[in-house]
């Protein structure tokens, strides 16, 4: 059994990523996994903006991320790349900070045409963290991650059969 982190880039908590990031958390606890999410937007911002390094809430998240062997990095598309609520975190992560885990990338689109800044634009950056591993990740669009009620979401069919081929490999390899 191994601990995995969901590192949330979401700028809010109620959005149809995190019906994604819910649904990766219960498929890991399904396979008896420990997982656990980090929305990076519950750190201050002052500590994001200004890089206060020494920080406690920030060095608790940076504990978190150490811990942890599997990581899932979630965010959606802003302006063809990832948020920049991520960017601001992954830029306080210490060098070699990735080193020793295996990284899953899953992002929410508005659409297909955005498909590449998986590759592009967010693969980049976390590898330049020393992951030992970066999955291929999951792009999955907006359309595909539809509210049913106020504060529930689902996830349609063949989202989650991609979803869970991603999953299912990323936890037993």
């Amino acid at each position: 059994m191994s601990h995995i982190v969901i590192l949330s880039g979401s700028p809010k908590k109620n959005s149809r990523l995190n019906g994604m990031i819910q649904y990766a958390k219960e498929y890991a606890e399904n396979k008896s996994e420990t997982a656990e999410i980090l929305h990076i937007i519950d750190l201050p911002a002052q500590v994001l903006i200004e890089g206060l390094y020494q920080d406690q809430a920030l060095q608790a998240f940076h504990e978190c991320i150490n811990k942890a062997k599997k990581i899932i990095v979630a965010t959606q598309v802003y302006k063809a790349s990832f948020t920049g609520v991520l960017k601001t975190y992954l830029d306080l992560i210490p060098p070699k900070g990735f080193k020793g885990k295996d990284i899953l990338p899953i992002v929410l689109g508005g659409s297909l045409a955005h498909y590449l800044m998986l590759d592009n634009s967010l693969k980049p950056v976390l590898a330049s963290l020393e992951p030992d591993n970066i999955r291929r990740g999951v792009y999955t669009i907006e359309q595909d991650v539809k509210w049913v009620k106020e504060d529930q979401l689902q996830i349609n069919e063949q989202a989650k059969t991609r979803l869970d081929k991603a999953f299912h490999d990323f936890l037993d390899h």
